[in-house]
């Protein structure tokens, strides 16, 4: 049973920076997608950013893409997200995610829009931004 706990966060005025981790317990080696989702109050979660952690390779949506970094650990048990030059609109609790795909072979296809698709889920964690 795969656990992720997201830390970091908090507050920053728009153009600054924060850093979000997910720690990843309960690892199994057919976890092959790891991402990054925001919710905002009565909006639908949405896809920040995809990593398939055969290679680390990465995938953004278009609203974070140059200003958002994910990366993984050496032992891929960690997963990190970067935030740079953060705007109001990137205020949203954030979420970390992983699936088993076992078609997976890039950061694109583990990058979803939506959640459906993702099976494991972290408690989430607050990114404001003013």
């Amino acid at each position: 049973h795969v656990q992720l706990v997201e830390s970091g966060g908090g507050s920053v005025q728009a153009g600054g920076s924060l850093s979000l981790s997910c720690a990843a317990s309960g690892y199994a080696s057919n976890i092959y997608c790891m991402a990054w989702f925001r919710q905002v109050p009565g909006k639908d979660r949405e896809g920040v950013a995809g990593l398939w952690t055969g290679d680390g390779s990465t995938y953004y949506a278009d609203s974070v893409k140059g200003r958002f970094t994910m990366s993984q650990d050496n032992a891929k048990t960690t997963l990190y997200l970067q935030m740079n030059s953060l705007k109001p609109d990137d205020t949203a609790m954030y979420y970390c995610a992983a699936v088993s795909l076992p078609l997976a072979h890039s950061g694109a296809y583990c990058y979803r829009p939506s959640d459906r698709e993702y099976r494991y889920w972290g408690q989430g964690i607050q990114v404001t931004v003013s």
